[in-house]
């Protein structure tokens, strides 16, 4: 049963925010991250990096993965965050706006950095990322059994 910290699991948030994959490696409980391969294709990894897939590679019941939410889940938590939190309609409508726009995520950061909103967002979106790792937690006991 894979069970982590609140500071573990803030961690890995941190980690899959920047864009990183993680790899909990259960036998060391230690939290082993690098690009997430999908966004960084021209990245070299590093010695210790390649020996750590190596191992994942070997052992894959040793390792739980991390990975960002899909596209959708983002998407989907912009919106909730309108809905929840932004109470003026203009700035509401402009956010709904970028989404609906290729490059959403984009638009809706440099929308959302410029208000009152800024910090409010970046721990909205931590504490749904929090939760996200908890559910790929979930899954991955549920996987175990």
């Amino acid at each position: 049963m894979l069970s982590l910290t609140e500071k573990e699991v803030d961690f890995i948030a941190s980690q899959l925010l920047k864009g990183n994959v993680c790899f909990y490696q259960i036998d060391k409980k230690k939290i082993h991250h690098m690009p997430d391969d999908e966004d960084y294709f021209n990245y070299d990894l590093t010695e210790e990096e390649e020996d750590i897939l190596d191992e994942i590679e070997d052992q894959p019941e040793n390792f739980a993965e991390f990975t960002k939410m899909e596209p959708a889940q983002e998407h989907q938590m912009m919106q909730d965050f309108i809905d929840r939190k932004v109470k003026e309609r203009n700035l509401a409508e402009d956010l709904v706006n970028a989404l609906s726009k290729p490059k959403a995520a984009t638009g809706f950061k440099f929308l959302i950095d410029g208000t009152k909103y800024k910090d409010e967002w970046v721990d909205y979106r931590k504490g749904k990322y929090c939760d996200w790792v908890k559910e790929q937690i979930d899954s991955f006991n549920y996987s175990e059994d």
